[in-house]
């Protein structure tokens, strides 16, 4: 690996001597990197997959990539910012492959939350745990567009859906909580 030449100085992102270390194949670099950005990672992916063992696994993936990408930053974002688009990424395509990506939008939210309710969630806060009760695609929207604050077009880019769509399901999300936090 061969770090490119980084836009940002180091006094704007406190990241970029570690990412040009990393770059260029410093693993303790990469290390702190890692130790320094792991548990947003996490949480960015357990919203959208609502699992802790998938969250696991993909926050791995996430940084997997990261190593084989890292010499790809430019530096023309912060680095937590590159990051971020890197782990949502790699996210959406795992939670692609999975049968139940396709299959659990169609379900009907009820039957979902149901399927969902003879689970063991963890002690979550009540948006959190009412989050996993959104069908995957809604919670998937709705976590980018509202938790995360990307752009409807950002959002439709990243989930190869729409503008309209990512509209409609934040709206239908939106929906949705409100009628379960109005029975809490």
């Amino acid at each position: 690996m061969t770090a490119q030449v980084l836009t940002h100085n180091s006094f704007q992102d406190p990241d970029t001597d570690l990412v040009m270390a990393a770059a260029n194949g410093n693993i303790n670099a990469f290390q702190q990197l890692f130790e320094r950005h792991q548990r947003k990672i996490y949480a960015l992916v357990w919203r959208l997959a609502g699992d802790n063992a998938m969250a696991e696994d993909l926050t791995q993936e996430v940084f997997i990539k990261l190593w084989d990408v890292i010499d790809s930053f430019r530096g023309e974002s912060k680095f937590s910012t590159w990051l971020h688009t890197v782990a949502t990424r790699v996210a959406i395509s795992e939670l692609r492959k999975q049968r139940n990506w396709q299959q659990l939008q169609l379900t009907d939210a009820s039957d979902y939350a149901e399927q969902l309710s003879h689970d063991e969630a963890p002690d979550l806060g009540t948006l959190d745990r009412l989050m996993l009760r959104l069908p995957p695609q809604t919670r998937a929207v709705f976590v980018l567009h509202c938790i995360e604050g990307l752009r409807h077009e950002d959002v439709a880019q990243e989930l190869n859906i729409a503008v309209g769509t990512s509209k409609a399901q934040v709206h239908r999300a939106r929906t949705m909580l409100e009628e379960w936090l109005s029975h809490e």
